[in-house]
């Protein structure tokens, strides 16, 4: 299984510190990409670096944290192929793979409880495309 890429700006680095643990407590092979403190970053760069890798199938999904999520997904999306959305809730978390065949799940730190933030990740993670019309909507993308 290809790893996993973990990235955010400052405004996120507390939450995916704590997604960077519970991936490495539940044995999940990943790459955090940074941020690596909260001094002031600029998120679309970390976009690129969980966006690219899995351009170039180095990379199964990928997880971005920023202030409220909206940015990470913008940015992200800006590359040819790829597919992000933010979550707010479970079955959100879920559907971004079982309907959009995401790649990226991003997340809002401001907004979202460390824990509950992790299930969010965990539902993604576990999510499965679901094909069908879904594959006929997504090819619509390209």
């Amino acid at each position: 299984m290809l790893p996993i890429y973990l990235g955010a700006d400052h405004a996120g680095f507390n939450l995916k510190e704590y997604i960077n643990h519970r991936l490495n407590d539940h044995g999940y092979s990943f790459e955090d990409v940074g941020c690596y403190s909260q001094d002031s970053v600029d998120y679309p760069n970390y976009a690129e670096k969980v966006a690219k890798p899995i351009q170039e199938g180095k990379a199964g999904y990928g997880i971005l944290v920023c202030g409220s999520g909206e940015g990470m997904v913008m940015a992200a999306n800006k590359f040819p192929g790829i597919r992000a959305g933010l979550a707010w809730n479970t079955e959100i978390a879920a559907l971004l793979r079982q309907h959009n065949n995401a790649q990226i799940i991003c997340l809002g730190a401001r907004f979202t409880a460390a824990d509950y933030a992790w299930k969010m990740v965990d539902a993604f993670l576990h999510a499965e495309f679901e094909g069908g019309n879904h594959s006929r909507r997504i090819d619509l993308f390209n």
